[in-house]
């Protein structure tokens, strides 16, 4: 303990790292203010000085020093055993909470709320809000999945990540898929336009039109994607469609087209037409793993941005507003970079299928 207080020595490099935490946003306010009284000491100010500008007491601010030359900026966030605020909820209630919420279900009910957990455990709701946070629990959410059972995953899932990795020279991978039963949908009554405090409204309600198949290609190099709107689904379709690619694309290029396993795609007509052209090479993705070809995430963009939320009053209607977005699509193209290893995929993999064992 210092009787008047010397100027406290630190180094430019402890000084810069205290500055550092007193500047950024989510420091705890407590060690803030353990920062300011290192760096007020550093100053060459009193005990009694630093005690009176910060609002604390004076054996706080020798408590500190003392802490500071032992054990550097480091010590400032560290709270000793047996200080700080003891917890008042006892931890056995914690583990029956986290253990309720793992391993049970309510009456009338397939998962905990924050309220119902609170009746059962005899908490409050905000109680029980913060431990599932703590625990990192959220009985509310749950992810969908599905495993492929494809006998033959790992050699397609190879085959497709290897064209998107590394694609053969001299060639051009292409991802090819349908997107079938579009609805053409209207609303039984007008929305309400988005104003400020409130968002856009629409009814619940709708009216079918009609539907559309829209069979689109995507060029994996360039982003660009070639799109038919048909009224049916057979592979009478797709090979107007297959027609198409051949036309569209330069046919000095071989063209390695990743689908899916529809039942379409393998059709004999199909197939006595592909094997006249062998500049067409399939490589068809595992059942069950339509995650693995990316015409889908360009899917999902279209619905998100056209289809969702869109009034149709007709399917030529729709069909024109498909046929807007590839052009925009096409006049400014960002691609899909695929970057996962066939190594992690199937680490993933069995990660999840080891803790799916466990459960069952």
């Amino acid at each position: 303990m210092w009787e008047s207080a010397s100027k406290l020595l630190i180094t430019p490099q402890q000084q810069s790292t205290l500055n550092l935490w007193v500047r950024a946003q989510h420091t705890p306010q407590s060690v803030v203010t353990r920062c300011r009284i290192i760096l007020m000491a550093a100053q060459g100010l009193s005990n009694n000085q630093v005690a009176k500008q910060l609002g604390v007491s004076r054996p706080t601010v020798i408590l500190w020093r003392e802490r500071f030359v032992r054990g550097g900026p480091a010590s400032l966030t560290e709270i000793e055993k047996g200080r700080g605020r003891k917890p008042s909820i006892p931890p056995g209630k914690v583990h029956r909470i986290v253990e309720a919420t793992l391993h049970s279900k309510p009456k009338g009910a397939t998962q905990w709320s924050c309220r119902t957990m609170a009746e059962y455990c005899g908490a409050s709701a905000a109680t029980v809000q913060r431990i599932w946070d703590a625990h990192g629990l959220q009985p509310h959410r749950v992810r969908k999945f599905k495993l492929s059972r494809d006998p033959q995953f790992v050699e397609k899932l190879t085959d497709v990540v290897g064209l998107y990795l590394n694609p053969p020279d001299k060639a051009l991978v292409v991802c090819v898929d349908e997107k079938s039963q579009i609805q053409a949908l209207d609303r039984t009554q007008p929305g309400l336009p988005m104003k400020k405090g409130r968002c856009g409204t629409m009814t619940h309600d709708y009216k079918r039109h009609g539907t559309t198949t829209l069979f689109a290609a995507l060029n994996v190099l360039q982003g660009t994607v070639i799109a038919d709107c048909m009224a049916r689904h057979r592979n009478q379709e797709f090979l107007l469609f297959l027609r198409r690619l051949d036309r569209e694309f330069p046919p000095h290029l071989d063209l390695h087209l990743i689908l899916d396993n529809y039942g379409t795609h393998k059709h004999p007509h199909v197939i006595r037409w592909l094997a006249k052209r062998p500049r067409f090479h399939l490589h068809f993705i595992p059942t069950s793993s339509s995650w693995l070809n990316l015409i889908e995430r360009w899917f999902a963009k279209l619905t998100d941005n056209q289809i969702r939320r869109g009034i149709f009053h007709s399917v030529p209607e729709l069909i024109q507003t498909i046929k807007n977005y590839v052009k925009l699509n096409n006049k400014h193209p960002v691609p899909f970079a695929w970057t996962a290893s066939v190594q992690s995929i199937m680490e993933k993999i069995s990660r999840c299928k080891a803790i799916y064992a466990t459960q069952h």
